[in-house]
């Protein structure tokens, strides 16, 4: 087979160009120190990689939504931590002002001191981050969690939103703690009432409290269903329990009702879970207590519900509500929206009661027409001031008292001490009683702040452990990404001195083969 000089001289050049394009090649290969700079390298290896970089930059995200998370926790955290410190303060004051031997203006000083404590656990509650960001309003972040109402009362104006970040594959974790977690929903431990029903004018020789939530379990359990409770004192010594169906229940108070009043003051009756302090005061001349005691008696109930009314800034009328009283509780509980209700009034004398939030498909739950200056809706009787406008609403929050903030407890319990009861110790018992209520709260406040300080305490264990997975992974990610990108130098180096010696000897080879035509030897 004869090959033509052209041919030979093309297939030279075509192997040297190929040859002198893989030098190249892996003189770029020794310099990066990378097999693959371009898909074309390897396809597969660079597809593992594209792979690998987007898990990479994943672990990234990871880690900083980690650091952000942290960080909010640790400021929650300690504003939490400020919070318990200033409730600790406030019990130390109610016990101080719990004593039957200080004045009235001893009093009204600790009630001063609980006032600038209220403000600032207020002004904890509404703490912002750096970022000037609400750190209790749940998702309304441009919201302040809680304000003051016209009553004196805070209400919760942030929702119950956790805002949950992902730190690994499948799993988040919320970075906020929302008011109504850590705030709002402290139990109540004064959510029951007495009211003295015989003799029709108090002497005051029997003082019963309110009472305290002591053992939740058992209130929950048998309390409620059981109420209204009648409390008859049959003589001095005894008194008698009967629930609504008129059973008769002392068996279930302690002692089986059996009193003292010989040291009749602060004694304590629990019944059912709840704690009420009794006061036996006999007067002087009451030779036969028995006597003068027996026929006292009261009832004993979970305080109804109470409402808290916002006035529609864009109402066409100057009407306000002024009070509201449940007149009929079988149609309040059958009808009134727990959730909230809005009053709307169609006339100055007609109106329609919706449950709340009011969309263009609501339908009113109750309405009527105003009568005696009175609008009564869903068994609650809504006093008006001034003559409502067509147009006017109203925006209506049930409270059950089932719960109740600390920025209530601390309010009520500075009206308590701010009340003149120098002189009087019937006065003075009630105020203890009431006392004895907001310290019950105070700590019921701290126990839930705790709750949610150990839920935080629980997310950053959580970000830790995989703050220890996520950077396993990394570090086994860049080790999978060097072992496909990255070369081994010394191969490296030996393959481009075999491929450069190569290309001398096809060199060489070609000047010599080029010499041997035979115009060389004519």
């Amino acid at each position: 087979m004869r090959i033509s000089t052209a041919q030979y001289y093309g297939t030279q050049a075509s192997d040297y160009q190929r040859n002198f394009n893989k030098a190249v090649a892996t003189a770029s290969e020794a310099s990066s120190l990378q097999r693959i700079n371009t898909a074309a390298d390897d396809p597969v290896g660079a597809g593992r990689l594209l792979q690998l970089g987007q898990q990479a930059a994943m672990l990234d995200q990871y880690k900083t939504n980690v650091d952000t998370t942290k960080s909010a926790l640790n400021v929650q955290e300690s504003t939490l931590d400020s919070i318990t410190t200033a409730l600790a303060r406030a019990k130390e004051l109610a016990l101080a002002a719990n004593n039957g031997t200080i004045t009235d203006k001893d009093r009204q000083a600790y009630a001063s001191e609980l006032g600038e404590i209220q403000q600032q656990v207020l002004g904890l509650m509404n703490a912002k981050d750096a970022n000037g960001n609400y750190l209790f309003s749940g998702s309304k972040t441009d919201t302040a969690p809680y304000s003051k109402n016209s009553d004196g009362t805070f209400s919760y104006s942030g929702d119950q939103t956790t805002i949950d970040l992902g730190i690994g594959d499948g799993m988040t974790v919320g970075t906020n703690t929302t008011g109504w977690d850590a705030f709002q929903q402290t139990i109540n431990t004064g959510r029951t009432n007495t009211k003295m029903t015989a003799p029709a004018v108090d002497d005051g020789r029997v003082v019963l409290s309110n009472g305290t939530v002591g053992t939740a379990a058992t209130y929950d359990a048998k309390f409620t269903a059981g109420q209204p409770y009648t409390i008859d004192f049959v003589s001095s010594t005894q008194l008698k329990i009967t629930d609504a169906l008129g059973n008769d229940v002392t068996a279930e108070a302690s002692q089986n009702g059996l009193l003292s009043n010989s040291s009749g003051a602060n004694q304590t009756v629990s019944f059912r879970g709840v704690d009420l302090k009794l006061n036996i005061n006999l007067k002087a001349g009451d030779t036969n207590p028995d006597a003068v005691i027996a026929g006292h008696s009261f009832q004993l109930s979970v305080s109804p519900d109470t409402f808290t009314t916002t006035r529609s800034p864009g109402n066409p009328s100057t009407a306000v509500i002024t009070g509201s009283t449940i007149t009929d509780q079988a149609a309040y509980t059958a009808a009134f929206p727990q959730g909230g209700a809005v009053l709307k009034f169609t006339s100055a004398t007609a109106f329609d009661l919706y449950a709340a939030p009011v969309t263009a498909d609501s339908k009113p739950v109750s309405s009527g027409t105003v009568a005696g200056g009175n609008a009564t809706a869903a068994g609650v009787t809504f006093a008006l001031g001034n003559t409502p406008a067509a147009g006017d609403q109203f925006s209506i929050q049930p409270n059950n008292h089932q719960t109740q903030n600390v920025l209530d407890t601390l309010g009520q319990m500075i009206t308590a001490l701010n009340t003149p009861v120098d002189g009087d110790p019937v006065a003075k018992q009630k105020l203890q009683g009431a006392m004895e209520a907001g310290l019950g709260n105070i700590d019921a406040a701290a126990n839930q702040i705790g709750t949610a300080v150990t839920t935080i305490g629980a997310r950053g264990q959580a970000l830790d452990m995989q703050t220890t997975t996520n950077s396993s992974l990394s570090t086994a990610n860049s080790m999978t990404q060097g072992s496909i990108r990255d070369s081994d130098p010394a191969e490296v180096m030996t393959r481009l001195t075999l491929q450069q010696t190569m290309l001398q000897a096809a060199q060489l080879a070609f000047s010599k083969i080029s010499q041997l035509g035979l115009f060389n030897k004519i």
